[in-house]
C-alpha cells in the first residue's frame, strides 16, 4: 500500500541526509541553549524532499513571516474574504508563538481555521491550537537548557554557535 504521509523515521532521515537536522551547541533567539537545531530550509532546497515533506496539495499557499518591525505579516497581499478555510502549517513549531500569529492573521482575514501541522514539533511546544489539534510528522523531544549555566556544553566549554531563528 502506497502511504501518503512519510513516517516519523523518514522524516528524521530527510532531515539529517540534507543537514537540516544539526547537532552542536546552539544558542536560540530566546536565550536557550541544545545541543540540536533544524534548519528546514535545507531540507526543500530539494525537489524530491520538498516533494515528501509537503504532503499536502493545497489549492491556495500563503506565507507568512515576521517583518523587521517584528510583527507577522503575509508575504502575498490577501484581501479579506479570498481566504478559504485553511490548514496553517508551519515547518517546526518550538514555543507556538509563530503559529499563534499566524492564526490570529487568518482570524483577521475572516477565515476558518480546520486544521495545523507542522513538519517538526517540539514536544515541549503547544499540541493544540485553541481547541485544534497540532499534527507533525515527528515529534521531537529537544533538550533545551535555560541558561548557559544549567547547559551540559557550556559546561564542556563547547564552542557556541547562535542561531537567528
Amino acid at each position: 500500500m502506497v502511504s501518503l504521509i512519510p513516517s516519523s523515521d523518514t522524516v528524521m532521515q530527510i532531515l539529517k541526509r540534507t543537514g537540516a537536522f544539526r547537532e552542536g551547541h546552539f544558542v536560540y533567539p530566546s536565550g536557550k541553549h541544545s545541543p540540536n537545531y533544524f534548519q528546514m530550509p535545507l531540507a526543500f532546497r530539494y525537489y524530491d524532499t520538498a516533494r515528501v515533506l509537503d504532503a499536502l496539495s493545497a489549492e491556495q499557499i500563503y506565507w507568512a513571516e515576521k517583518e523587521t518591525n517584528g510583527k507577522r505579516m503575509f508575504r502575498q497581499y490577501v484581501n479579506q474574504g479570498e481566504v478559504n478555510p485553511c490548514i496553517i502549517v508551519d515547518d517546526i513549531i518550538r514555543s507556538g508563538h509563530a503559529i499563534e500569529e499566524t492564526a490570529a492573521l487568518v482570524k483577521e482575514l475572516g477565515a476558518t481555521i480546520i486544521g495545523c501541522g507542522a513538519i517538526v514539533r517540539f514536544t515541549s511546544g503547544p499540541d493544540h491550537l485553541d481547541d485544534i489539534p497540532i499534527n507533525s510528522l515527528v515529534e521531537f523531544d529537544a533538550h533545551l537548557y535555560d541558561s548557559g549555566e544549567a547547559c551540559t556544553d557550556c559546561n564542556k566549554n563547547a564552542a557556541i554557535e547562535y542561531v537567528r531563528f
